[in-house]
């Protein structure tokens, strides 16, 4: 069983449901990425997304994407990002799974990453833009070395096509909670409910619900009818808004324990 599933796994037998949190490598720069990452093992994350930045995130708000461009100003390269991954194993058991559109990842090479990522301890990588038979070919690579290919899944996704990738699921589904790009929102989208609803037709893969989660609220809704809440644009705003102004990761730490109250006790767990 992956690390992944297991971390599910612990979830389910403990009544319980994930917290994902996302945050870009590299940003605000290395040493306090770093930091932030393992903060947030510390308080709370099941599961953390690390994110290789990209110089045209299609698919990212502004947030995520002056983060990006933050981590790349930094010299951060994928390479730097599988030695942090190695670092956050050293001193926790949470999974990391990294997030990244394709071109860096064949521009680094998918054997190669598949094997560094393994040997430095990821549980999975999840790309954006990979579909199809592309996705397909770079799961079984991924997979021949005990990584996850973590699936998108959207509320325009078609049923012939979401019925394929959910078959073909490992580790989790990401559900988009609405058409558009990331950043957070006041109000969830009722579309990701019926997008996880649909998918369970399908699957018993667990379901993550991302994009625009930014509240305990939103995130005690996400939890009502999937397996986890993916936080990201709210984080990075976090760390935003802390450069030259404050501590990011004490300030991320907090965010995140507002986020989840009962922090103490799942923090103890990891």
């Amino acid at each position: 069983m992956s690390q992944i599933l297991k971390t599910f796994e612990d979830l389910k037998a403990s009544d319980k449901k994930g917290f994902i949190p996302f945050v870009t490598a590299g940003d605000p720069d290395r040493e306090t990425s770093l930091e932030i990452a393992l903060a947030l093992a510390r308080n709370g994350a099941d599961i953390i997304e690390l994110g290789v930045p990209f110089s045209d995130p299609l698919a990212d708000g502004p947030t995520i994407q002056a983060s990006s461009q933050r981590a790349l100003e930094n010299g951060i390269a994928v390479a730097d990002i599988i030695k942090m991954v190695r670092q956050i194993r050293h001193s926790s058991r949470v999974p990391v799974v990294l997030f990244s559109y394709l071109n860096p990842i064949l521009r680094y090479g998918v054997e190669k990453l598949a094997f560094e990522a393994a040997e430095a301890g990821a549980g999975g990588v999840l790309i954006t833009d990979a579909v199809d038979e592309e996705a397909a070919e770079i799961g079984v690579v991924l997979g021949n070395h005990g990584l996850d290919l973590i699936s998108l899944i959207a509320p325009t996704t078609s049923d012939d096509r979401l019925k394929r990738i959910a078959q073909n699921a490992r580790g989790f589904l990401y559900a988009v909670s609405r058409a558009g790009v990331t950043g957070a929102r006041d109000q969830n989208s009722e579309t990701a409910e019926m997008l996880v609803a649909r998918a369970r037709q399908y699957t018993d893969t667990p379901i993550a619900v991302g994009f625009g989660i930014s509240t305990r609220e939103q995130i005690d809704e996400v939890w009502r009818y999937a397996d986890a809440a993916v936080v990201g644009s709210a984080i990075v705003k976090v760390i935003e808004n802390s450069i030259g102004s404050g501590n990011p990761a004490a300030n991320v730490e907090a965010f995140v324990r507002g986020l989840l109250p009962k922090v103490a006790k799942r923090a103890s767990e990891i």
